[in-house]
């Protein structure tokens, strides 16, 4: 009988067997290639987490009428600023939020990447977990993920058709009836404590104080960096957007406060006081100790609550990945009681397999190669910088396309600003959504930035991945060409789906 050693090579040896085949090559390259291929390899492959259209036409039709009477609601962009509607549905259903503890998390960019970050660290812990993101990328079932991994579309439909009796009750005693949005929170939380799970990892769709997701009572608040967005309802500057998404913050809880600008840095903690709330910044209690590019990614020492933790090899590309990174681990210790109660690190084995095997779909993604097409779900000024400033550290590009389709409510002169530089020409298109930018519009702006020379328009996105590949291909087959699709979820996950992930 074989044991499982016989089964699984020594990780230590696989590393010396990489460092002799790479003789050839950079002494030190090599060390770091042999590093991350390793950790890979002790985390497992990332999970394939994007679901297709179920399999059984039965099935795949019940999902469809889920999703077309969803869509009879208000959008995710109509907002009614109150949590009355969600908190009227969660006392029918009895109140299902209540029956596990909860990581909540608020920012403005990177929410989804540190909540796959923290739902993968709780689960190497052995807890079971169900995570709330939005938006989805391909498929609506993304949103609500038991395990790691998202609900089937069975469970979907069966969630939905559980509470919906108790939404329409509710919809008969409101103003208005809940929205797409509050429907689908309701739909999570009552899966979760369906499941049941240990802890719910939950991204706010909105802002914080009257998001639907709100109505849960977190012992952990993590605060991703605020930017300028959705300044129309949140504010007009980052303290103002801050006091909105300082409505997380529960009495006696530990907040997780990645870098911030200045003033909202003061309104986050001036809450955290007001709530006797326990406080820990980036940069100060926790960070990024130092990080390296390695192939597919990149290795980490990050500092937590509780200690250092060395060589951590995280698949995804960028500093802004690093810092979500740091932010997960600390939400994680927080959520222990690391800190608090005691000072011992978490076991830095487990530690170091979550992390390899985290995976963010649609985030600096390379979904095909010669040449390299990657995609990037930046849809705001901010978001865009940081998704510049990682394409420009993990390739080496000597010409880069980019193809933008963009949403019409976001600042989109400030994000093709901040693609300027690395874009030697852009395809301007638009994504199926009613919210999607005219193509021609945008290329009215896109010309004023970049010229009308490097500006191309491909209103079709088929077309326009096919233009920008084609202009890629240009540099010849051992030339440095590539794509970046980019702008907006919707792009990313059409595009997604376009290039057959």
């Amino acid at each position: 009988m074989s044991h499982p050693s016989d089964e699984q090579p020594d990780p230590l040896d696989l590393f010396d067997e990489i460092i002799d085949a790479e003789t050839d090559r950079d002494p030190d390259l090599a060390v770091i290639e042999a590093g991350s291929r390793t950790l890979r390899t002790q985390g497992g492959a990332p999970q394939q987490d994007i679901p297709a259209r179920p399999e059984d036409p039965e099935v795949d039709k019940a999902l469809r009428e889920v999703e077309a009477d969803l869509a009879t609601r208000w959008g995710e962009t109509k907002l009614e600023p109150s949590v009355s509607r969600i908190a009227a549905l969660m006392d029918v259903l009895g109140e299902p939020q209540r029956s596990y503890p909860s990581i909540h998390i608020t920012g403005t960019n990177g929410k989804t990447s540190t909540a796959r970050m923290i739902e993968a660290l709780l689960g190497a812990f052995d807890l079971r977990t169900g995570r709330y993101t939005s938006p989805h990328v391909q498929s609506i079932t993304e949103r609500i993920s038991l395990d790691g991994a998202p609900i089937s579309a069975e469970r979907f439909i069966d969630t939905y058709q559980d509470i919906k009796p108790y939404v329409e009750m509710v919809d008969a005693q409101q103003e208005f009836r809940l929205s797409f949005f509050e429907v689908l929170t309701g739909m999570a939380y009552a899966a979760f404590a369906d499941a049941p799970v240990d802890v719910a990892v939950v991204e706010v769709g909105m802002g914080g104080s009257w998001d639907a997701t709100n109505v849960i009572d977190a012992d952990v608040a993590v605060v991703t960096p605020i930017d300028l967005d959705h300044t129309d309802r949140l504010g007009e500057t980052p303290a103002e957007i801050a006091g909105e998404k300082s409505g997380i913050i529960k009495q006696g809880a530990t907040v997780i406060m990645a870098q911030q600008p200045v003033d909202a840095a003061q309104v986050l903690l001036k809450k955290s006081v007001e709530t006797d709330a326990t406080v820990a910044r980036e940069g100060l209690e926790f960070g990024v100790v130092a990080r390296q590019v390695a192939v597919g990614g990149q290795l980490m020492t990050l500092r937590g609550l509780g200690g250092e933790y060395t060589e951590v090899y995280l698949p995804l590309h960028g500093a802004h990945q690093a810092h979500n990174a740091a932010v997960a681990l600390a939400a994680v210790e927080a959520f222990f009681g690391v800190g608090a109660q005691r000072a011992m690190p978490l076991d830095i084995d487990t530690v170091r397999k979550a992390f390899a095997a985290v995976s963010s779909p649609g985030r600096m993604e390379v979904v095909r190669r010669s040449p390299t097409v990657v995609l990037d779900a930046a849809h705001n000024p901010a978001g865009a910088r940081v998704t510049a400033e990682a394409i420009g550290e993990a390739f080496d590009f000597s010409r880069l396309i980019g193809v933008v389709g963009a949403s019409g409510d976001k600042n989109v002169r400030g994000l093709l600003e901040a693609f300027e530089p690395i874009f030697a020409e852009v395809v301007v298109t638009q994504n199926s959504s009613h919210r999607a930018m005219d193509a021609d519009e945008l290329a009215a702006i896109a010309v004023e930035v970049f010229g009308e020379d490097r500006v191309q328009v491909e209103p079709r996105l088929p077309d326009a991945l096919e233009a920008a590949i084609t202009l890629a291909e240009e540099e010849g087959e051992f030339a440095g060409g590539g794509v970046l699709v980019t702008g907006s979820v919707i792009t990313v996950g059409e595009a997604r789906l376009l290039l057959g992930k």
